[in-house]
């Protein structure tokens, strides 16, 4: 005769790739905390679907299954994740799970009470221990081996995510809230999911409060990797269908506020971004008759890379259009990157160059060696614009207002990911501060160098050849000056 523990055991081994139906089983829906619920909701149900069809096909079963969900408020997301990691833990002996989430304070308030309260409605709450950091099974010989860790994220200690490793087992990652997860613990984590004969799920989920980072790229620049799915929180069952109507009266269903709250889209602009994606979306890749531009004097930059993986970028921009010409890996040699701008500049005709003093000056001082006439840019130096905090600001704002009159890039990611990620520095005196490429770091935000390779375009102004070309007397009155 079958014990009720041995019932559990034969139901959790036929939903091993079911987890809507392990849903709808282990959970005493309509009772308790679950009166007034009968099930996972529609959405719910669905993104479980998609798990078991992948799970189910052999020819799918061992391939990572990656899942994104941005949606707007109230529909439930973290009760999936509770019952996801139930499903996980429970159908697949030695089972190894990892949540994160946007910060430490959302892991530890809202996430881990969430999926432990979970744990404790399921019908095999008496299996594992839950604590405040993880869940484990109660067998101390799978103590270490079948989990589920809640981890903080830092760009600077990736090691839990680069240990992803659970070979012909189970692997369960979980992304909450994930526009706020650094790009490099997205790289990491992807990096990790390799072992062969594994089930591997990854799940990145929250609403979409920012429209640049490895999240937004789920549903535009990877989407053909992911199962994702856009979720208004108008058509959940359950959620407060007054207050959003309320909302859409307020600010408008095409305001960014509704957008991000109930419609689950991404904005048009991020809380404190300086660049919309509205305006680089019009610019990329937009063509530009040679007649709109062809008469203008062409700039050619170069942004140097010294550090970790940023690199070595030259552009050339002519009135509306802008060009990446050349990107490499850091670069080191000065004599080198000194004749590769020298090379573009005369293959160009270029009418100036403009390198960052940041990390140029070998550069320049090799040009002079060439004869050649080069103005160094400092970032940090005073605007000529008395609404910019420094040098860096005017420019950024320079490049900003050609975008809105016309300007055109290339259908380049990269670069249109670059302009959108700096953000404004809030400052009293209401001037303009662009933040400081080691601060957009520190958020797991790349150093934007194809976008400074656009930006310096417009550090001072410049005249065509044939017309004493070069940069502007002003210019030229501060080529040498270096800021404290």
């Amino acid at each position: 005769m079958m014990t009720n523990d041995d019932v559990i055991a034969d139901a959790a081994a036929r939903c091993r790739f079911d987890p809507l139906t392990w849903a709808r089983f282990a959970f005493d829906w309509g009772y308790g905390e679950l009166d007034g619920y009968a099930g996972p909701r529609a959405w719910q149900a669905q993104a479980f679907g998609e798990i078991a069809a992948h799970l189910q096909n052999p020819e799918t079963r061992y391939m990572p299954l990656m899942l994104a969900r941005a949606s707007g408020h109230g529909i439930g997301k973290s009760a999936f994740i509770g019952m996801l990691v139930n499903w996980a833990l429970s159908t697949c002996d030695d089972c190894k799970v990892v949540l994160t989430s946007n910060t430490d304070t959302q892991l530890r308030t809202k996430t881990a009470p969430e999926v432990g309260k979970w744990q404790r409605l399921s019908i095999t709450r008496e299996w594992f221990d839950v604590s405040a950091t993880s869940i484990a099974v109660r067998d101390k010989s799978h103590a270490k081996t079948w989990r589920a860790d809640f981890v903080p994220w830092s760009e600077h200690n990736t090691e839990a995510f680069a240990g992803l490793h659970n070979k012909g087992k189970r692997i369960l990652l979980v992304f909450d809230e994930a526009s706020a997860i650094a790009d490099r613990v997205w790289e990491v984590a992807e990096g990790a999911l390799t072992d062969e004969e594994t089930e591997i799920i990854w799940v990145a989920f929250g609403n979409p409060t920012r429209n640049t980072g490895r999240f937004r790229e789920c549903f535009r620049r990877y989407k053909h990797r992911w199962n994702h799915a856009q979720i208004d929180s108008r058509t959940v069952e359950g959620t407060n269908k007054a207050q959003m109507a309320k909302w859409a009266e307020d600010y408008g269903e095409e305001s960014d506020f509704f957008k991000v709250r109930v419609r689950g889209m991404f904005p048009s602009v991020s809380a404190r971004q300086f660049i919309s994606e509205e305006d680089v979306s019009v610019a990329f890749g937009r063509d530009v008759p040679e007649s709109q531009y062809g008469f203008a004097p062409k700039v050619l930059t170069v942004d140097p890379a010294w550090e970790g993986d940023d690199e070595f970028v030259i552009g050339l921009r002519q009135g509306l259009v802008f060009r990446v010409l050349k990107t490499v890996a850091k670069n080191d040699n000065d004599l080198v990157a000194a004749r590769w701008v020298a090379d573009l500049e005369d293959e160009h005709q270029a009418d100036a160059v403009f390198i960052d003093g940041g990390f140029g000056t070998g550069i320049k001082s090799a040009g002079d060696g060439m004869g050649r006439d080069w103005q160094l840019v400092w970032f940090a130096a005073k605007s000529d614009d008395a609404g910019c905090f420094n040098k860096r600001a005017e420019m950024w704002k320079a490049a900003r207002d050609w975008l809105k009159a016309g300007g055109a890039i290339p259908p380049d990611p990269v670069l249109r990911d670059e302009l959108q990620a700096p953000e404004l520095v809030p400052r009293a005196d209401g001037k303009i501060q662009i933040e400081a490429k080691k601060d957009m770091k520190a958020r797991g935000v790349p150093s934007p160098n194809r976008a400074d390779a656009l930006v310096l375009s417009f550090a001072f102004p410049v005249r065509k050849r044939g017309a004493g070309y070069g940069v502007s007397a002003a210019a030229s009155a501060r080529r040498d000056f270096v800021p404290l």
